[in-house]
């Protein structure tokens, strides 16, 4: 019975060292967004061949390594 009760307690502080893991990993990666928004008249990407696209709000909300291109002829590198 008391090994019984040992291995219960041993499996409630392993699983519970892995739940906090996991939780702890998985908050590192979180990046907040600014809410704004350019005046974007459209975006380019590389990797759509450098094509017209609809544009984005932001480069939070753009892909990355695209060029917002603002209405008033300026443009904006989405670099991260």
């Amino acid at each position: 019975m008391t090994s019984i009760k040992l291995f219960t307690t041993l499996l409630l502080i392993l699983s519970g060292m892995t739940m906090f893991q996991e939780n702890k990993s998985g908050c590192m990666g979180v990046i907040a967004c600014p809410q704004y928004c350019l005046d974007v008249a459209y975006m380019t990407c590389t990797s759509s061949a450098n094509q017209h696209l609809p544009g984005k709000c932001n480069c939070c909300l753009a892909p990355k390594g695209c060029i917002l291109h603002l209405n008033d002829g300026s443009q904006v590198n989405c670099t991260t």
